[in-house]
């Protein structure tokens, strides 16, 4: 009878063997951003995010291009042409740094670079492109108004043809990251057409982007408004390969999925800093991590943790073979950030008091994921984007 296979050691950092289902390349792109992420954002974030600031934002820009984290699920152009599942490794290691680093490289790649890259002109790729994915310039995303998240259809922006064929534009969006640090910056406004995208240089007379201060999320993040007062672009600005809302939706599953993995990041630096903490941290005469309720509550987040990470892999496989739909998308998102904030708050209070403060990355992940729980979709959006998949019945009617 033949010998047992010997089984590999048990290891808390992977108990499920996750990284197993992973190529060399695959761990060869997480250890270069999370390598990345240790040396420029770790040692400063807490500081960052303090103030509320994000300094040498288009140097970090720079250095995110030569690692090729920037569009780097996109083909040609200069970017890297990676997998759907090294971009969401990256993505991983990028939040469990900062929330504001993912959001950077997200709304970069998968919302303004993905845009022009899939509804663009060959001259608007060559254009922007290369100097996007090299961090050159900075892209932002105009989605979002004022009085027009979840409803974008409803947007007040406009877009009119002139006597010339010129474009004159004229709208406000709210909540843009790196509005105010963009070079380009993809606008979405009502035409006679339809909902169409346009491609804005942001030096372009009428265009401002007054940053947003007073935030208690996402501080180690560029937010802003954009105001576009009778903004004149040429015939050429607009998107040629996307009318109504097709368009803008398609980038938002895009970012999305990088969600889905970002969330997990978040959660991972709180479970890592709970379990060290657990172990270290001494009451009535041994470490914590000794009781029966912490280590309860640590069994619990390490579940919800590595059955996220999971569905972020499957999601990625379906991506990278084409089979990925949206609504699988609105289910890792729903799932992963709202198990992401559970675990963060669970950490919390192993941590104790210790839990709010900026010596440990916490609460300062708490309190992003309070944005990337709304952004991009709100839970109830999601929850009724599955609820229509479930039953065929529409309930946003």
């Amino acid at each position: 009878m033949a010998a047992s296979p010997k089984l590999p050691a048990f290891d808390p950092a992977d108990p499920l063997g996750v990284d197993d289902l992973l190529e060399p390349e695959d761990l060869a792109v997480r250890d270069t951003v999370r390598d990345w992420a240790a040396d420029r954002v770790l040692p400063h974030i807490a500081d960052w995010y303090e103030k509320g600031e994000l300094p040498g934002i288009r140097e970090l820009a720079r250095e995110l291009g030569s690692i090729g984290a920037l569009g780097m699920s996109l083909d040609g152009y200069g970017c890297a042409g990676a997998s759907a599942v090294q971009y969401g490794l990256a993505c991983l290691e990028l939040e469990a740094a900062d929330s504001g680093i993912r959001s950077l490289v997200s709304v970069q790649g998968s919302l303004a670079m993905y845009a022009i890259h899939r509804f663009g002109s060959e001259e608007q790729k060559q254009t922007w492109l290369p100097r996007m994915a090299a961090g050159e310039v900075i892209g932002c995303f105009g989605l979002t108004e004022p009085d027009h998240g979840s409803d974008p259809a409803n947007m007040r922006t406009r877009a009119k043809r002139d006597g010339g064929g010129d474009w004159v534009l004229d709208g406000r969006k709210m909540w843009i990251t790196n509005g105010s640090v963009a070079g380009v910056a993809v606008v979405w406004a009502q035409t006679e057409e339809g909902i169409r995208g346009f491609v804005v240089p942001t030096d372009s007379p009428g265009f401002s982007a007054p940053e947003i201060k007073h935030k208690w999320s996402l501080r180690a993040s560029v937010t802003s408004e954009l105001v576009l007062d009778d903004v004149r672009l040429p015939a050429d600005a607009v998107l040629p390969e996307a009318t109504g809302l097709r368009g803008p939706l398609s980038c938002l599953t895009h970012a999305r999925y990088g969600i889905v993995w970002g969330s997990m990041g978040a959660a991972r630096s709180s479970f890592e800093a709970a379990v060290e903490y657990a172990k270290s941290r001494e009451q009535f005469g041994r470490p914590i991590g000794g009781f029966q309720l912490t280590q309860a509550k640590l069994a619990d987040m390490a579940v919800e943790l590595h059955k996220g990470i999971l569905l972020a892999h499957h999601l990625g496989r379906r991506m990278d073979a084409g089979r990925l739909r949206p609504e699988q998308v609105s289910f890792g998102k729903l799932n992963n950030v709202r198990e992401a904030i559970d675990i963060c708050r669970t950490a919390r209070t192993i941590l104790g008091a210790n839990g709010i403060s900026l010596e440990y990355p916490v609460m300062r992940h708490a309190t992003n994921l309070e944005s990337v729980l709304t952004y991009e979709g709100t839970v109830e959006m999601h929850q009724l984007v599955l609820g229509k998949a479930l039953t065929g019945l529409d309930a946003f009617r």
